[in-house]
């Protein structure tokens, strides 16, 4: 089912950061949706369809933006100060809500998880353990830092067979799957295009064909051949340079909150920026209820009305990708910073996509590949994965945005909170 809205070119503004918000709980219980698209397909594990109010009328769009913040406050766009200290949203002998936050990977990562006050130290020590866990992931994808395991990889010549590390096997086994299943809309070797659109947004100036001729000779997923056995990888070209960012994130979100419940804490949650995973429910509650800002509300950036809507989710992921922030006009066009494989340019379909699945690593790779793939191609490759759903927004040049869901995602419930409900 489709949905199209005009924007206000008046309220137009630029998102500065991509943004969800976190809610423990649902109260309300929903009817089934009329715009799902017909499908006998049933929801995944990780969405509860039927945990969320719907509200006849309600929500226009969805943002790609997400913001974490304490249910009944403001959110806002300074990132909290870097601490492994627990912050408790509530008092007393019941399990209170602990929050801890550190900055790695270029985004902040936000730990939150139920605990008695007994449990405080042991949530801690979780949570330090989650954090360090992170901060090695770094070590190994970080296209940043120059001893990473990535950055040393790409030193080697081609043909060499070079031993990898578990965590860059198992995502390497991963994308390679999703690279041969989309025909490379969704490739980690196309490090080269990534750098030399990140200077074409920079200087305003599109790349020479040349630069994006030699970019290309140095990209290509089946230039990376992947050895099961040792493990190890060979490349196929010199010069190569690898770019997760489209799966990371989730990956090592999903790390950390294995490591939370591995130490009892499986009422827990991870976000990482666009990319969130949770656990079991808060307790008394039937799901998380994720929040999400209606591209209405973006546009209009009203303070007093941050988020104005939630999806239910327990034991799942959901994770947001899209254009709305880093777009640049060279031109007369309008480019993403998101490139497509096929042109090693930025998009130029104003896109923006949401995926929730069982864990943060498909949700993020999935959300980066549907918005490779576009709004038909992207829907058929979602009705393709059992447990997997996904909304989508399209712009065209007249500012319409048009609205598309897979057929299981789940409704969405107005926030109804009066000024000062602190739920």
């Amino acid at each position: 089912m489709e949905q199209r809205h005009r924007l206000d070119r008046s309220q137009r503004v630029t998102v500065k950061a991509k943004r969800i918000s976190v809610f423990p709980g649902s109260r309300g219980r929903a009817r089934p949706s009329e715009e799902r698209l017909n499908s006998n397909r049933p929801p995944g594990p990780g969405i509860a369809p039927h945990l969320a109010t719907a509200i006849p009328g309600f929500f226009g769009l969805f943002a790609a933006a997400v913001l974490l913040s304490s249910c009944g406050r403001s959110p806002s766009d300074k990132p909290a100060p870097e601490s492994k200290e627990p912050r408790a949203e509530s008092a007393g002998t019941v399990p209170s809500l602990l929050t801890f936050q550190e900055a790695h990977m270029g985004t902040q990562f936000s730990l939150r998880l139920w605990a008695t006050p007994e449990e405080t130290d042991a949530a801690k020590a979780a949570a330090d353990a989650a954090f360090d866990r992170i901060a090695a992931l770094e070590r190994v994808f970080s296209d940043y830092q120059v001893d990473s395991e990535i950055t040393l990889l790409t030193t080697h010549p081609p043909g060499e067979k070079i031993p990898i590390s578990g965590d860059l096997f198992q995502v390497l086994v991963k994308t390679e799957q999703l690279s041969r299943e989309t025909d490379g809309a969704f490739d980690v070797t196309v490090g080269p295009m990534i750098r030399l659109w990140r200077q074409s947004r920079k200087n305003h100036r599109l790349p020479t064909a040349d630069r994006v001729a030699q970019a290309r000779e140095r990209s290509g997923w089946q230039k990376l051949e992947l050895d099961r056995e040792t493990p190890a990888v060979t490349l196929g070209a010199e010069f190569m340079q690898l770019d997760f960012g489209g799966i990371v994130k989730g990956y090592s979100a999903d790390e950390a909150l294995d490591i939370l419940k591995q130490r009892g804490f499986s009422q827990s949650l991870v976000a990482a920026s666009g990319d969130i995973v949770v656990g079991d429910p808060p307790p008394g509650k039937d799901a998380w209820r994720i929040g999400i800002r209606s591209l209405d509300a973006v546009l209009a950036n009203d303070p007093e009305h941050p988020l104005t809507g939630t999806v239910p989710l327990l034991n799942g992921a959901i994770s947001t990708s899209g254009d709305t922030q880093q777009a640049v006009n060279i031109d007369g066009v309008r480019y993403s910073h998101i490139v497509d494989p096929k042109t090693a340019l930025g998009l130029t379909h104003r896109i923006a996509v949401t995926v929730i699945g069982p864990d943060a690593t498909t949700t993020d790779s999935y959300a980066t590949t549907v918005s490779v793939l576009g709004r038909e191609k992207g829907l058929a490759f979602i009705e393709s994965k059992p447990g997997v759903e996904c909304l989508i927004l399209e712009a065209d040049d007249r500012e319409t945005v048009s609205r598309f869901t897979s057929s299981g995602f789940p409704e969405v419930a107005e926030i109804t909170r009066k000024s000062g409900d602190d739920e």
